[in-house]
């Protein structure tokens, strides 16, 4: 069992896709519901906070220099410098009462993102795959909440879950087309404590799984077998990443929201940004190409 350190008291009420920034070097994450885009400078410990229009569910970086960000509405492309942000593409303009959620790179700079139900949680979300030119495609239909986006150090391979299902798939991946196909359980969470929110790998192939209500991430071997445990003082764990000029830090964003009084008494440190050395490296996140 590995305990991990608070870094930032940021009381976010939902953080969300932490992402390391070789570029900056900042570690940037979200608050989906304040809605913020955060920053962390890991050397003089300065947080920066964007406030943002609508609800943010993703983010990555882009080639061009831009962000590229999932508000409710669509994808946005924010300049770091100017702060300007600007509609890019809208991809659900028929869904008003959906937003878009978990979203990623593959290994080949497309993004991938998914949307949910933001008020019944019915099960009317999909997975998209965005590619540079603007063109993109749902491949997973049926969704509630999606989360666990992540691919094998090679890409060869897709983790994914919706969130109620309480099991990670893992899908074969094709590279070239950007398809994921053969799907099967990774691993079934029906007996853990908590359910399958954020993930990412590392560079032996295995996954980080944070587990929101469990008070933990979990690291899995490519078999699915429980390997590690990083224990935290909250419940609302929501994802992980590496990040740090050498990737060896496991940086994890936490959760106040749905919490009561009494259970945000007993944790004062909820919503705050954590950080555990793991005695490993993560993957370089990749640049959309857009």
């Amino acid at each position: 069992m590995i305990q991990a350190d608070c870094i930032v008291e940021s009381k976010d009420i939902l953080g969300e896709v932490p992402l390391w920034s070789a570029r900056h070097q900042r570690l940037y994450w979200i608050d989906v519901r304040r809605p913020a885009l955060q920053s962390y400078d890991l050397v003089t410990e300065k947080v920066e906070r964007f406030e943002l229009p609508e609800a943010v569910g993703s983010f990555c970086e882009s080639k061009s220099g831009d962000m590229l960000l999932a508000l409710k509405s669509g994808l946005y492309t924010f300049d770091t410098s100017s702060y300007q942000l600007d509609e890019w593409l809208n991809i659900e303009p028929d869904l008003p009462n959906n937003r878009l959620n978990d979203g990623k790179c593959d290994r080949q700079g497309r993004f991938w993102v998914g949307s949910m139900n933001d008020g019944d949680r019915l099960p009317t979300g999909s997975l998209y795959r965005i590619d540079a030119d603007k063109k993109y495609e749902a491949l997973l239909a049926n969704i509630t909440i999606p989360n666990s986006l992540a691919w094998s150090p090679d890409g060869n391979l897709m983790y994914f879950a919706d969130t109620p299902s309480l099991k990670i798939m893992v899908y074969d991946f094709d590279t070239v087309e950007g398809i994921p196909h053969t799907p099967r359980v990774f691993r079934d969470m029906s007996g853990h404590p908590g359910r399958p929110d954020g993930a990412t790998v590392d560079i032996d192939g295995c996954l980080w799984s944070a587990e929101v209500r469990g008070s933990r991430v979990v690291r899995y071997t490519p078999k699915g077998e429980i390997d590690k445990i990083v224990q935290l003082p909250v419940t609302g764990v929501t994802s992980c990443a590496f990040g740090g000029p050498k990737l060896d830090t496991l940086y994890i964003t936490t959760a106040t929201q749905r919490l009561s009084a009494e259970e945000l008494a007993r944790q004062p440190l909820a919503g705050a940004l954590f950080a555990v050395a793991v005695g490993t490296q993560g993957v370089p996140e990749m640049l959309f190409l857009g």
